[in-house]
């Protein structure tokens, strides 16, 4: 039977939280989860969470000491008073990784729950999924499965990635041609080399008689 608590849906807890943190009745039941359209059918496991932090008794009296945590107002000050909640319950967890526990990978922790409660591997994804949840009330940033992938990203890139966008190409109305013929170079006196280049813009309306008389004009004159 398993000794850490686990919900198919993690977020429920996430909710359930904040749900007390804006009001804390005097008794919390499956009902109560109910009402509030949490956990479908799984309101029991929610309450399992709960008496495992010890926010209520076993039955579903809020307890001092979760009261006191609830009713925290300021963001840090209730980080670090939920910190202190989840670390007692999860005693024999911070016992053997200390606060490294907060940054363990999702695969770490499943490993961790079933060795401890000899659990399926559903079971102990899930019960993983709680302990995240948790740990990201309390001020944590979760892992991925196979660790903080960004990071690793950023240095293997030398930092921040950037993407260059490409100049937007220009709209030409009319073709342009530029030419450039050896035979147009033209060596005079000494050492000196002079080369002619040819530009023309034909214009988008002419006709084809225009070109040619355009291209034959270039013939005629330039070309020997």
């Amino acid at each position: 039977m398993a000794t850490h608590p686990y919900i198919s849906g993690a977020g429920n807890i996430t909710q359930m939280i904040g749900f007390l943190r804006k009001n804390f009745p005097a008794t919390v039941s499956a009902d109560t989860v109910r009402k509030l359209g949490l956990a479908s059918k799984n309101e029991s496991y929610v309450i399992n969470v709960l008496q495992f932090l010890g926010l209520v008794d076993e039955d579903g009296r809020r307890t001092d000491i979760g009261h006191q945590v609830m009713t925290t107002h300021n963001a840090d000050e209730f980080r670090s008073a939920f910190a202190g909640l989840v670390r007692d319950a999860y005693t024999d967890l911070f016992a053997i990784r200390g606060d490294e526990a907060w940054t363990m990978t999702r695969d770490e922790l499943i490993s961790y729950f079933r060795s401890a409660d000899k659990t399926s591997e559903i079971i102990g994804s899930r019960q993983a999924g709680v302990f995240m949840a948790l740990s990201e009330l309390a001020g944590n940033e979760n892992q991925s499965s196979s660790g903080n992938s960004k990071s690793k990203a950023g240095s293997a890139g030398g930092g921040k990635t950037t993407t260059k966008k490409a100049a937007p190409v220009a709209h030409q109305q009319t073709p342009l041609i530029r030419s450039e013929s050896p035979g147009a170079s033209i060596k005079p006196k000494g050492d000196m080399a002079l080369t002619v280049r040819i530009e023309i813009n034909l214009p988008a309306e002419g006709s084809q008689e225009t070109y040619d008389a355009i291209f034959k004009s270039i013939k005629a004159n330039l070309f020997p």
